[in-house]
């Protein structure tokens, strides 16, 4: 799957996928304009998202009704800018088991974004000179 970051202005970019189309700035405090949501919040968001999805895909196939879910991640950046952490918090109905939410709790860590950042991951960087 390929993806694309285009600079629209200042820091801010057009990211595209498939036929989905959205932004990434930097807050008006780094010297971007705001206009979307950083690139380590859309990270953030991946992992909320991902394991939202992955829980619910989940109880659906168990029959367990988790409601209207909600995943909250808090991440704190380190000195250098990268996210060192994450805290994923779920709120799920109070009427589940003990044993659905400690089962929730092991699928949640089963999302492929939560792999991804939890693992190994390589990164091949290049450059090609375009217009030339």
């Amino acid at each position: 799957m390929k993806v694309s970051a285009r600079r629209r202005k200042g820091y801010a970019h057009a990211l595209t996928v498939r036929e989905h189309a959205l932004v990434a700035d930097e807050p008006k405090d780094l010297g971007g304009a705001d206009t979307g949501p950083s690139p380590q919040e859309l990270l953030a968001l991946s992992l909320a998202s991902c394991t939202a999805i992955t829980v619910e895909m989940y109880a659906d196939r168990k029959g367990w009704d988790v409601g209207a879910l909600e995943v909250e991640v808090d991440y704190e950046p380190d000195t250098k800018g990268k996210c060192s952490r994450f805290d994923v918090m779920m709120k799920v109905p109070a009427e589940l088991t003990e044993e659905q939410v400690e089962r929730i709790r092991t699928i949640a860590t089963k999302c492929p974004v939560h792999r991804t950042l939890a693992g190994d991951v390589e990164i091949d960087d290049r450059v090609t000179r375009v217009g030339e």
